[in-house]
């Protein structure tokens, strides 16, 4: 059975890649703007419509898809769409805790592309800053990086990780993929992908 991985997100590769799997990614077309206000039902369900889009023409295969948000006062935070949004979206949550979610949608095709069996779930993470100066924001925006992240930071491989002060849940849930429940979830449901894995590759 075929793995793909339905997201162009090179940290949730790296996490793929982790667990052992072999897999190949095949982007959605999906937008992802979204006016669902409960970030769990969001994530869910644009985790399922990426994984969905994918499946369409992929038979026999099982599709990972997958979305992050950040929430802060009630507020969905996604990806900025210029630096002056990034800023206000730091400062924003600038000594501050915020929560992350990130949904995701497992669908597995039979012979014809159609849905044989599907799993969708979410994970949440709280997330203490500290914090910051205006100064550290600018220079962190003018690198560049916070612009293809949600609530404009990345927590991994990334200077964005000095701003985190502590976190409450799944550290890599943050970083796009919640291994530790995607790896049981997968255990539980499509044990044949998990009795694939090969530790030494």
């Amino acid at each position: 059975m075929k793995i793909i991985l339905a997201s162009q997100s090179p940290r949730r590769k790296k996490l793929l890649e982790q667990l052992g799997l072999q897999f190949e990614v095949i982007p959605s077309s999906v937008n992802e703007n979204n006016d669902e206000p409960d970030p769990v039902k969001l994530v869910e369900s644009l985790a399922f419509q990426k994984a969905n889009d994918v499946s369409k023409s992929n038979p026999e295969s099982l599709i990972i898809g997958s979305d992050t948000v950040v929430v802060y006062k009630n507020k969905i935070l996604g990806k900025p769409e210029n630096k002056n949004e990034a800023s206000i979206m730091l400062n924003e949550l600038s000594g501050k805790q915020h929560f992350v979610y990130t949904g995701v949608a497992l669908i597995k095709t039979d012979h014809q592309s159609s849905i044989a069996n599907s799993l969708n779930f979410s994970e949440t993470t709280i997330v203490h800053f500290s914090k910051l100066d205006q100064s550290e924001i600018d220079s962190y925006i003018n690198t560049g990086s916070p612009m293809d992240k949600a609530g404009s930071y990345g927590i991994q491989d990334d200077w964005g990780a000095v701003f985190v002060k502590q976190i409450e849940g799944d550290f890599y849930n943050v970083v796009g993929l919640p291994i530790n429940r995607l790896y049981f979830e997968l255990k539980k449901f499509f044990p044949e992908v998990i009795n694939s894995i090969s530790l030494n590759n």
